[in-house]
Parts: structure tokens; sequence; C-alpha cells
């Protein structure tokens, strides 16, 4: 997106720049020259003070601009466009992740394979530039990515959902639209990876996070009781049952649920509780349970 009277858009920048464009917006967030506002950017002190502006259009309404000369700033002119990134590195482009969960995630997308050597390229990552590594200390393998597969426009979106249905602060007048930003709102914000219907961020968070472990299963499970108790998620493999409980649970559900609790300590029946605060430390709090039960992810 270009920009007329000498300026340049964050993606015609990055183009000029000849840098992917999630490459520099992540560095300008580095460099505290942008911050994210809900779904938008909007520029710092030290973005206006570098020149940063707001122009407006009808397609994009309000977004920033910067003057055409940024290119020769020492700060940008010295970013590495050939600099390969690991799983651990995308962190810094999608938020609320951690490099197992994103490593499962290429995994699921075909990109690599999980054996006992660790990270394995597949054909299909090697199209997108991916290249085989060994670690020169444990001998692990694992992959690496050229930065211009933060721009594909496939991985971005799947990659996109594993944080989205964290809270973002609301957003501000005269913010730039993120136009890399995941698509869409609504019920289909609650949808999991692997197709289930959810009905809470945390919820969401969970399943996809089972279902990137390859762990088969369900939601909604009844509790081998006659009364019509529900557990969240359930696990055949390991007979464990799972629930989420929000930070706020409605009076009306709140007895089912410590229904749920007396059911699962009379029958002896194994459960695991995801707390409201535990959605961004999923691998030890499903991950330690579910070992606990003699199941390994």
């Amino acid at each position: 997106m270009e920009a007329g009277d000498n300026k340049l858009s964050t993606t015609a920048l990055a183009k000029k720049l000849n840098i992917p464009t999630q490459q520099l917006f992540a560095t300008l967030k580095d460099y505290d020259w942008i911050r994210r506002v809900g779904d938008s950017w909007k520029l710092t002190q030290k973005g206006e003070f570098e020149g940063g502006t707001y122009q407006s259009s009808r397609k994009y309404g309000n977004y920033i601009v910067w003057p055409e000369h940024l290119d020769q700033h020492p700060l940008l002119a010295a970013i590495e466009s050939n600099q390969r990134i690991t799983a651990a590195s995308l962190c810094r482009y999608y938020p609320h992740t951690d490099p197992r969960q994103l490593n499962r995630a290429l995994a699921e997308m075909g990109l690599q394979e999980h054996s006992v050597l660790g990270w394995e390229l597949t054909p299909r990552g090697r199209a997108l530039g991916g290249q085989q590594e060994e670690s020169r200390n444990s001998g692990a393998y694992y992959v690496t990515w050229p930065h211009e597969i933060v721009d594909d426009p496939v991985v971005h979106r799947e990659l996109s959902r594993l944080g989205a249905q964290h809270v973002a602060p609301p957003a501000d007048e005269g913010a730039e639209p993120d136009l890399f930003a995941q698509q869409g709102s609504g019920p289909e914000s609650l949808q999991g990876l692997d197709g289930h219907t959810l009905t809470s961020p945390l919820q969401t968070l969970v399943c996809n996070w089972l279902y990137l472990a390859q762990l088969a299963h369900a939601h909604r499970r009844a509790l081998p009781v006659q009364e019509a108790l529900f557990a969240d998620f359930y696990l055949p493999a390991g007979n464990v049952y799972i629930d989420c409980w929000e930070a706020e649970v409605p009076a009306g559900e709140l007895a089912a649920r410590l229904a749920k609790r007396d059911v699962y300590r009379e029958m002896k029946l194994r459960n695991l509780q995801v707390n409201a605060g535990d959605g961004e430390r999923l691998d030890a709090v499903l991950g330690r349970g579910l070992l606990g039960f003699g199941i390994r992810v």
C-alpha cells in the first residue's frame, strides 16, 4: 500500500528495505516507534519524532505513513533480511505463544515432523525455505526458516490463530489498521483448530493445545453418572477429564461444576482443572498434569 506526498506506508517501506513486512512491524514495535492497540497499530512519541504520521483512505481508514527517506535510518538499514529464524524466534511475531506450541503448529501444517532425533524438515517445509539444522551441543534436529515465512498468508493465518483468543485492549481512534492480523470475529473466533465449537476463549486455547499435541479428545463429554453433567474435554487415552474454570462462572453453572468435582472425587475419576490464569502456561499445567497420569506429550 503506497501513500502520497513522499510518504510510505509500513508495507511500502518494508518493500523498499527488502525485508518481510511482518519483520518490519515487529522491529518498529521493538524500537517503540509503534504499539499495538486492539487490532490496530498506533504511533508512539518516538515514532512521531522519526516522522511517522497518519493518513486516511476509504479502504483502510487511518494508517501510519513514514518519510520516504526513512529507509536510510541507521536502525532500519541495519536490519538483516537474510537472517534465519527458529520457532523460538517466531514468538516475537505471535504473542501468547511458545516455541513448543509453534513447533507443533508447523508440524500440523506439514512443514516439519517430530521424530526421536527432534524436528525434521519435510519436503513441503523445504519448499518454503526451511533448512535442517543439528544442535552442536545435543545433536538434536531442528529447523530454521527464512524471515519471509511470516509473510506467507497461509502460515501467518494459521499461526495467528494460536493466540487469537487472548483478550486485546480496546481499539483507539487514529490507530493504523493491522493489515496482517487475523480477519473475522464472532462465533468463528471460538472455533478450535480441529473444528470444535467452543464456548469460551480458555476452552479454545485448551482445545488447540490438545489438538496440536496430537491427543484425541472429546468436547462436552458426559460423565458416567445419571445426572446430566459434562466435562469440557475428555481424553480416552488415559480416561482423563479436563475442565476450564473462567475468571467468572455464572451462578447457574457454578452448581454443576461443583457437582462435577464431587463426582470426580467420589468415583476417583482422573481429572485436571485449567484456571483462568493458566492460558499462557498450558505446557506446565496440562503437560505436567497429563504426565502424572502416564500420558507423555
